[in-house]
């Protein structure tokens, strides 16, 4: 898949999806300066675990420098590997200028980390006694797809499919491609629920129900922020 780029370019400059993903790629940067041992710590620290999330809902202390809510937010910033980071940034380029531009650039930033948050909860539930940590920007990531496949349905993702030795490229619309995504992410959910109720949910992986319940947030929360007030229409978004 390569970057969309339409005819007419976005009115304003995505300062905040730019903005985003610097954060994302210095946070990658600091972690990978730490020693195994403090990186443990980090994740321990600023990402979600869920058997201590669950416990901070009860009232009970789980002695935890950043309050549990917190680490809803600032777990969205940390990730685990060059792959994860190097995919979420990429779409999260790709699609988050056009939505900026849409919501504005104070609203495109709530919207992020609101669908961000309501992912890892939509995650927690399913497993609310992991100690496995939850971390990385893809549920905020989802939220902005969601929005993306109701305002621009028709807009075409250039998308490369391996063949082979052979790389041809296809112009496909949002969406299908995106339709298709939600659905191996709801699919594959549903797949690891079964899994978990034979070897429960310590495998840690893909986390899938934030994917899928990111996605269906953002596909809410866009339109009730204002993503359909901006008369601009990129229905025929394509690289040429």
């Amino acid at each position: 898949m390569v970057p969309l780029k339409d005819e007419n370019p976005t009115k304003i400059t995505p300062y905040v999806t730019y903005a985003l993903i610097a954060i994302n790629i210095f946070v990658f940067i600091y972690e990978l300066s730490l020693t195994p041992a403090q990186l443990k710590i980090f994740f321990q620290f600023f990402a979600v675990i869920p058997r201590e999330l669950t416990a901070s809902f009860s009232g009970i202390a789980v002695n935890q420098p950043v309050p549990e809510v917190l680490t809803l937010f600032t777990s969205q910033f940390l990730h685990a590997s060059f792959t994860h980071v190097g995919f979420n940034m990429l779409f999260l380029w790709i699609f988050g200028n056009n939505i900026e531009e849409q919501l504005g650039r104070v609203k495109y930033l709530i919207f992020y980390l609101t669908c961000g948050a309501l992912a890892v909860l939509c995650q927690w539930f399913f497993s609310p006694a992991s100690t496995i940590p939850s971390l990385g920007a893809s549920g905020a990531i989802a939220g902005v797809m969601g929005a993306y496949i109701i305002k621009f349905p028709s807009a075409k993702i250039i998308t490369v499919i391996p063949l082979g030795f052979f790389f041809p490229t296809f112009r496909i619309s949002a969406i299908y491609f995106l339709g298709f995504w939600f659905i191996e992410q709801a699919f594959n959910g549903l797949t690891a629920l079964e899994v978990s109720a034979n070897i429960g949910m310590e495998s840690g992986g893909i986390a899938y129900w934030a994917h899928a319940g990111g996605f269906i947030f953002g596909a809410i929360l866009g339109p009730l922020l204002g993503l359909f007030s901006h008369e601009t229409d990129y229905q025929n978004l394509e690289q040429p």
